[in-house]
């Protein structure tokens, strides 16, 4: 009521000082009714809080939506951008106040960036330096090249040609990178190539919004405008760099002091609106600034923290703006124009995928990840839609047109999701075309020489060079084992084979590079990429080629044994099980169950292809040798203080084990350990002992003592 009151109260002094009377008492009349409503009726929610009844559409909208695309396994940002659509202005009109859900949804592309800045770091971002200036440069230049001629030749000016060449040269990096993190695909080859040319599309959109006004012959010198823009940049870059180096982390720290999880959760909301705030201001984009403030955080030991405290947040935000992209869509608009938005967008399509997949060509990428990387860029971005309204201000675009873009835009971003899922295997099918055969041959560029090949006999051969791969190289190597790495990434496979490493560039996937890798005379091939779709396909391959191959297959699941083993691999090793063996390994040997009894019992879950812990009549007899192998006795430590009893005394005078049932068995003095502790030897303050016995009995003798566990 008071924020109510004050609102329309500083609204009525404006209007009084120009002499409005009526609406002083009309002010003082509302303020009454608003009041009393709240007490008699009930109607705060329809009437005086607009934006209250809006959320609860959406959001009880959106359950009911995203329920239905549960069922039929739809993505859930299709059902949010369908939420959009139905709930907006042009469809049901249940939405009213479209320009808070825009708020809102602004909110939710800047903790979409400000996550993404904190997985990421400096040294993470001059990795993918030639993703971000050559794959971005090409992929935006050619788009702006390709369409303004296309333009051009169709009858349009220079300028309006040049303009619909920024519009579509920008895909959707809200949308893009939210399904690559739930794809856990950020981090992959395709996926950090992705990143690099989004974050080069958000660096230029600013000169595109600085250029776009000019296009029509207005006032303004470009070169002078461009050059202070991009010392804006620069100054904006040392000062997030000298941020993240000498301010932040300190000031980090004092929060941190505090212990306190709301001021901990205000800072980091702070720090990421803060930078956002100052890219803004000085005519950068938001999002770059959330990008920047998560890359400040980065490079402190609070950002794993700093991640946990805003996910939440980030996901309801980040939610609203997908719904607030589907309310754009004019269904009455689409509908009239069906054939038209159509043409335009499989146009829009093949252009994106065409200049999607050249920047990945320069950068050398595998066939497989430069389609993929090519079916990922297809859609048209949300900073198009700010420029298509900058265009729309300048005549740049007539009504008709900005609405066609709008219709094309939100559809290819529903088409987004269906995209990225299904592109690696979109690119197998692609590849294993007629007319693909030569596009397979690109990854040949860096091959193994002739003379080291004819030697390849009863080898091993790895694919994938990450941690997994470079140990296995590396023991390969101490044990004078033959060996060869097949590698998809041209940056490793450059810095390998100066280090001598027997590595090439290619896609495993592909018959013609397993042969060069000389499959057929080999002994053992090794999987040890992250890309389940990309194991199966190089199992089946290796498997049809060599069937007497010993194939070995690293994977993330257990799910995929079998299908991986019903395609030829002979071991498949799955990490999430690997590591619960190696968490209840140290567990038991805590509980000093016999260290062969523990390894007789993985070894029994290995041999049975981890099924002994998937069916529980199965594993009773194991479980219950382990049981029987668990002693009822516990290993605990102590320090006796100067008060101790025990001080002075001799561990023989003591007479532990007849007086308390326990064995002191060592004793630590001075950080200097000693297994047989003489019985004579006086104890001091401050020793260490190591008592072994029953959980109760050691407690009895720790009160005796007057000694802290």
């Amino acid at each position: 009521m008071y924020a109510y009151t004050l609102e329309e109260m500083l609204v009525s002094s404006n209007d009084i000082s120009k002499g409005n009377c009526e609406c002083r008492i009309s002010i003082y009349f509302r303020t009454f009714n608003f009041s009393h409503s709240c007490v008699i009726s009930g109607m705060l929610l329809s009437t005086d809080l607009p934006m209250l009844q809006d959320f609860l559409v959406i959001f009880g909208l959106a359950i009911g939506v995203q329920l239905v695309c549960h069922r039929f396994k739809l993505p859930a940002i299709i059902g949010f951008l369908f939420t959009g659509a139905i709930a907006g202005p042009h469809l049901t009109g249940l939405v009213s106040d479209t320009a808070q859900v825009e708020i809102m949804a602004e909110i939710g592309v800047i903790l979409l960036l400000f996550t993404l800045g904190i997985e990421f770091s400096f040294g993470s971002l001059m990795k993918i330096r030639n993703a971000v200036l050559i794959g971005g440069g090409i992929q935006v230049g050619a788009t702006i090249l390709i369409t303004w001629l296309i333009a051009w030749f169709s009858g349009f000016s220079h300028a309006e040609a040049v303009f619909f060449g920024f519009l579509l040269a920008l895909s959707s990096t809200a949308i893009v990178i939210k399904l690559l993190q739930q794809k856990a695909q950020i981090d992959s080859l395709h996926g950090r190539t992705i990143l690099g040319i989004l974050i080069f599309q958000d660096i230029v959109i600013v000169p595109m919004m600085l250029i776009a006004p000019l296009l029509k012959g207005g006032d303004g010198n470009i070169g002078l405008d461009l050059l202070w823009m991009l010392l804006k940049f620069v100054a904006i870059g040392g000062i997030v760099f000298l941020s993240s180096r000498y301010v932040i982390p300190k000031i980090m720290t004092l929060i941190a002091r505090t212990r306190t999880q709301e001021i901990f959760l205000m800072s980091v909301i702070t720090l990421c609106f803060a930078i956002a705030w100052l890219t803004s201001s000085v005519g950068l984009s938001l999002s770059l600034g959330a990008f920047l403030a998560g890359l400040i955080l980065s490079e402190s030991e609070y950002s794993h923290q700093a991640l946990g405290s805003v996910l939440p947040f980030k996901d309801i935000f980040t939610s609203i703006f997908f719904i607030s992209v589907g309310m754009l869509l004019d269904v009455g608009f689409l509908y009239s124009n069906a054939f038209q938005v159509f043409v335009i967008f499989c146009f829009i399509v093949l252009l994106k995928l065409i200049t999607g997949m050249s920047a990945s060509l320069v950068l050398q990428l595998s066939p497989k990840t430069v389609i993929m990387v090519g079916l990922s860029l297809f859609q048209v971005g949300e900073f198009s839609f700010i420029l298509a309204g900058i265009g729309l201000k300048e005549k740049l675009l007539d009504e008709n047109t900005y609405q066609l873009f709008l219709s094309v835009s939100v559809i290819s971003m529903m088409f987004t999701p269906l995209g990225i899922s299904s592109a690696s295997a979109w690119a197998d099918r692609i590849l294993k075309g007629r007319l693909t055969k030569g596009f397979n041959r690109l990854g040949k560029h860096e091959s193994v020489p002739a003379e080291t090949r004819k030697w390849l006999k009863d080898h091993l051969i790895i694919v994938g060079f990450g941690l997994n791969g470079q140990n296995l190289a590396r023991a390969a190597r101490a044990y004078g084992i033959q060996h060869i790495v097949i590698e998809t990434n041209p940056d490793t496979v450059h810095r390998e084979k100066k280090n001598r490493i027997p590595i090439f560039f290619g896609d495993a996937s592909q018959e013609e590079i397993l042969t060069h890798a000389e499959i057929k005379r080999a002994k053992i091939l090794v999987v040890a990429i992250s890309d389940p779709l990309a194991s199966r396909q190089i199992t089946y391959m290796a498997h049809r080629m060599n069937p007497g191959l010993h194939i070995v297959v690293r994977t993330r699941y257990v799910s995929e044994i079998k299908p991986l083993r019903d395609l030829g691999a002979e071991e498949v090793i799955p990490e999430e099980f690997e590591t619960s063996v190696e968490i209840f390994t140290r567990v038991l040997e805590e509980f000093l169950v016999p260290r062969n009894d523990i390894e007789l019992f993985i070894r029994e879950v290995r041999s049975d292809n981890y099924a002994l812990f998937s069916k529980g009549d199965r594993i009773d007899h194991s479980l219950n040798r382990l049981r029987n192998s668990m002693p009822q006795v516990m290993l605990k430590t102590i320090r006796l203080r100067s008060s101790s009893i025990l001080v002075g005394s001799t561990l023989a005078r003591a007479n532990v084990r007849n007086g308390f049932g326990v064995n002191i068995v060592s004793l630590t003095r001075n950080a200097q350990l000693d297994i047989t502790p003489d019985p004579h030897m006086p104890l001091e303050s401050d020793d260490v002992l190591y008592i072994v016995g029953p959980e109760d009995k050691i407690t009895e003798f720790c009160r005796y003592a007057d000694a802290s566990l």
